[in-house]
């Protein structure tokens, strides 16, 4: 058998049909035979090169989906004021990949499934996770230089992510939109509170963007 010259496209179509089959399926429901049968004409064995089990597939879905939509390494070297300006940063940097990729469109429809399915949101809490460490990281920038108010950047990461990633995604606590705007709000009222600025007129924008890519994905 010749070599393959292209891992990286094998393992992008993989995640991309088994993304596809997770969500029109159903994590449970989808074996890897399902998954091989769709790669057009790629075998087991390509498969199985890169994956021991589906298990394993759903857990790069996951890291893949954080890797791209935050470059964190990219983030970190851009040339920034302070702190606050590099966090703002961020979090444009996420929220403009969440509007411009169809794929996190799909990552959030399979936000559907995290309440019946453990393994989905165990997956979902752990990209957060790793989010936050990135995000928290940023936050003693700002700590740091005084752009940003003192507290434990750990703790003041998990939350605003928590809150962004979780309680403010209709897939996940369905809402209108008015609601959906309502609690963007809350959520800049409740930084705002602890002293912590991070949401701009150009944030909330973004934010707005986010959920119509979200709420037009999903309407039938």
């Amino acid at each position: 058998m010749p070599r393959n010259k292209y891992p990286e496209e094998t393992v992008k179509k993989i995640l991309d049909v088994s993304l596809r089959l997770f969500l029109e399926k159903g994590y449970e429901q989808t074996t890897v035979l399902d998954i091989v049968d769709n790669l057009g004409g790629l075998t087991r064995g390509a498969f199985y090169h890169h994956f021991k089990t589906k298990e394993e597939v759903i857990e790069a879905i996951f890291t893949q989906d954080s890797t791209e939509r935050d470059s964190y390494e990219k983030i970190m070297k851009a040339p920034m004021p302070n702190g606050l300006a590099r966090f703002k940063y961020a979090l444009k940097t996420a929220l403009s990949a969440n509007v411009e990729t169809e794929k996190r469109t799909d990552i959030t429809g399979l936000a559907l499934s995290l309440l019946s399915n453990p393994r989905f949101l165990a997956e979902h809490i752990k990209a957060i996770h790793g989010d936050a460490t990135a995000f928290a990281a940023i936050l003693e920038e700002g700590m740091a230089d005084g752009s940003i108010k003192q507290g434990n950047p750990r703790v003041i990461a998990e939350l605003f992510l928590l809150l962004v990633n979780i309680w403010l995604m209709p897939n996940i606590f369905p809402c209108s939109k008015e609601d959906a705007l309502d609690k963007m709000e809350i959520i800049e009222q409740i930084f705002q509170s602890l002293g912590y600025d991070f949401i701009d007129g150009e944030l909330g924008m973004l934010f707005r963007s986010v959920y119509e890519e979200v709420e037009n994905k999903n309407s039938p």
